[in-house]
């Protein structure tokens, strides 16, 4: 017996264990990829005490050679718009179909589920969103000679480099998987949805030595960014590293305001810079709120503002104490900088 044969006996007889303990049907069918005939034929071959396992049949069993797992890896990489979908988002029903149009095999789902995981080594990953008016082009362009322009300049005038982003911490959790028990659903109870608190951060780099520094302010309780608190934060931030940065932001309204715009007029030797639009995952301070809520409170549920508050203000003070960690936040964001 394969793989495949063994993993398919083994759905038979946990599926029929499933509904003996009284779950959803439905639910069933989706955790194990089949189909609710299915289902119903297996409990009723199970009632009348038949056999569930396996039965091989003559001639050549229905397996995937490896060379059609090679070229069913490179149909794959063309994506799944090519192949005739809306997206280049790939399920198992998506390959399923792959596989029975170009080379006439038809598996279940499950059986697609480990061709992919046991044999290609694929994993299950959560997609990434972007705006389709994002210009892959002007990212990369940017990336190699104006982010090279910007760091020259920066290093002539002896600035600081100092990237900078806001982000809001809610009360509602950054949902991540957790392990539960068959047919159970974790709940997380949210006290407050509307709940947050707002911060802009910044990681600053040193002109000399290159040191790497970490700077953050949070606003009160449920209230948003706006140009007045972001000229309040710069002159902070001019006070704890100095008047001479160079800073990189998104191209926002609020980054540009009127009040923002007469505090630089004000201070000249503060040169501001904008990232490519639509390019986040660009600014090493998005890898730091990412760090936070996927890595280090996800699935949190405060019970007040000021938990939260707390809980998000110990985070970001672990960071300033870890330059490693910093430097990982560039180092993830793409930006080719060698310091």
């Amino acid at each position: 017996m394969n793989n495949l044969q063994q993993a398919d006996e083994y759905r038979r007889y946990r599926a029929v264990e499933l509904m003996e303990q009284g779950e959803s049907k439905d639910l069933i069918s989706r955790i194990l990829g089949v189909s609710l005939g299915s289902l119903y034929k297996w409990q009723e071959r199970s009632r009348r005490g038949e056999d569930l396992k396996t039965k091989f049949r003559s001639g050549r069993p229905r397996t995937i050679s490896d060379e059609q797992l090679t070229e069913l890896s490179r149909l794959l990489s063309e994506g799944a718009v090519a192949h005739g979908w809306e997206n280049n988002l790939w399920t198992s029903a998506r390959v399923r179909e792959v596989i029975k149009k170009h080379f006439g095999i038809e598996f279940s789902r499950w059986h697609v589920w480990r061709i992919l995981t046991s044999y290609l080594g694929w994993t299950a990953r959560r997609p990434v969103q972007q705006t389709k008016r994002r210009d892959e082009t002007a990212i990369e362009l940017w990336k190699a000679n104006d982010l090279h322009r910007i760091v020259l300049d920066s290093e002539k005038r002896g600035d600081h480099l100092v990237f900078i982003d806001e982000t809001g911490f809610m009360m509602t959790p950054t949902i991540r998987r957790t392990f539960a028990a068959p047919g159970v659903t974790p709940i997380n109870k949210v006290s407050d949805p509307h709940g947050r608190i707002s911060v802009i951060g910044a990681l600053s780099i040193s002109p000399r030595r290159k040191r790497l520094g970490w700077h953050y302010h949070a606003l009160n309780d449920n209230t948003n960014f706006r140009g007045p608190n972001v000229v309040e934060f710069l002159r902070s931030l001019a006070g704890e590293v100095g008047n001479s940065m160079t800073i990189i932001w998104d191209s926002i309204i609020i980054h540009w305001s009127d009040v923002v715009a007469v505090c630089m007029a004000t201070h000249p030797r503060i040169v501001s810079e904008f990232f490519p639009p639509y390019a986040p995952e660009l600014n090493p301070v998005d890898r730091a709120w990412f760090y936070i809520k996927y890595d280090r409170l996800p699935n949190f549920t405060p019970a007040t503002t000021a938990q939260l508050r707390s809980s998000v203000e110990r985070e970001l003070e672990v960071i300033k104490t870890n330059p490693p960690l910093l430097r990982s936040f560039i180092h993830h964001s793409g930006l080719p900088l060698d310091f």
